[in-house]
């Protein structure tokens, strides 16, 4: 692009780049790779809370290996659902690693969904058995529906089971999954029949700051790997402390979390997705232990995929070219 212009991508831009979901997880994959070697750079992620259980967040990265650079300004909204609007919202700036000059400007809401759902998919590679077939959903909105998505790219999945307290939300997800991605899916009238027997577990509900609790101790069978999408507020502490590993993304904004009041009840942290993907520490051992990947969703992840978005972008002409 001449100088003094950057590339603006809406919405439908970002999805006509047509990205799949394949590549978004092998970007994710690679990046905790990179992240677990240490060549990277990100602080916790800042943020504001204007309503209850609402959050506005600032999330820069730098990635060296990928050349990407940039921020996500992002909001959560709860009730946003009751208004007819979306629960995230939000935008990706992108800059030149050499001039720190502003190169794209893009909507988030896609690349957030997708990267999430491929952050489990990574996490399930190594923490869930990979004989896995079945898949329990908690949450049918974007998120469940992306990672279920995510987890049918990894898995031979064969049913899904999947919970809302909308039914019409858990309708919803099944008739699309079903056409889109050729398994069974399962509407069940109560949490418990989407995470007791199933093989892998996602909990895509809002995010709590006073989980409700949900899921009880028992619930998760032997062999289990959970997704916590929506940090532990699904998860009765004494259902989280029967687990052998409990990873998540990142521990210095885990930790961070927990300063602000966040994760209160919660086991230990046995390992950050970045070191068992370089091999540092070790993911499942045996068909029998019951594993978490409680992913806080990262900079790092939208920064993994926004250089996909922008290169495709650019090949196929999508997006609307702004002055500085």
């Amino acid at each position: 692009m001449p100088k003094g212009e950057l590339l603006y991508l809406s919405r439908s831009d970002v999805i006509a780049t047509g990205v799949t979901m394949r590549e978004v997880i092998e970007a994710i994959e690679e990046m905790f790779r990179q992240k677990g070697t240490g060549h990277y750079e990100m602080p916790p992620k800042p943020g504001v809370h204007p309503r209850a259980d609402a959050f506005i967040h600032a999330m820069p990265a730098y990635i060296p290996a990928l050349n990407s650079v940039g921020v996500k300004w992002v909001s959560g909204y709860p009730h946003n659902q009751g208004r007819g609007l979306p629960y995230i919202n939000g935008l990706l700036i992108l800059n030149d690693p050499d001039t720190g000059i502003p190169i794209a400007i893009m909507d988030c809401v896609w690349i957030t969904a997708v990267r999430t759902g491929a952050a489990t998919a990574v996490a399930a590679k190594y923490l869930a058995r990979k004989d896995s077939k079945t898949v329990g959903i908690l949450g049918c909105g974007v998120q469940g529906r992306s990672n279920l998505d995510a987890l049918c790219e990894m898995f031979p999945v064969e049913t899904a089971f999947v919970y809302d307290v909308k039914l019409e939300n858990s309708a919803g997800l099944a008739e699309k999954a079903s056409n889109e991605l050729k398994v069974e899916v399962v509407v069940v009238k109560t949490p418990r029949e989407a995470v007791s027997g199933c093989d892998i577990v996602v909990t895509a509900g809002p995010i709590l700051k006073k989980p409700h609790a949900t899921i009880k101790a028992g619930w998760l069978s032997a062999g289990g790997f959970a997704s916590l999408v929506d940090f532990d507020s699904y998860w009765a502490p004494e259902a989280l402390c029967e687990v052998q590993k409990f990873c998540t993304d990142d521990i210095p904004q885990f930790e961070h979390y927990r300063d602000i009041g966040y994760f209160q009840h919660v086991p230990a942290v046995h390992a950050e997705l970045g070191e068992i993907v370089t091999g540092k520490r070790v993911g499942r051992e045996n068909a029998v232990e019951r594993t978490i990947a409680c992913n806080l969703g990262i900079a790092l992840d939208d920064m993994a995929v926004a250089p996909l978005i922008l290169s495709r972008a650019k090949q196929m002409g999508i997006g609307t070219r702004l002055p500085l």
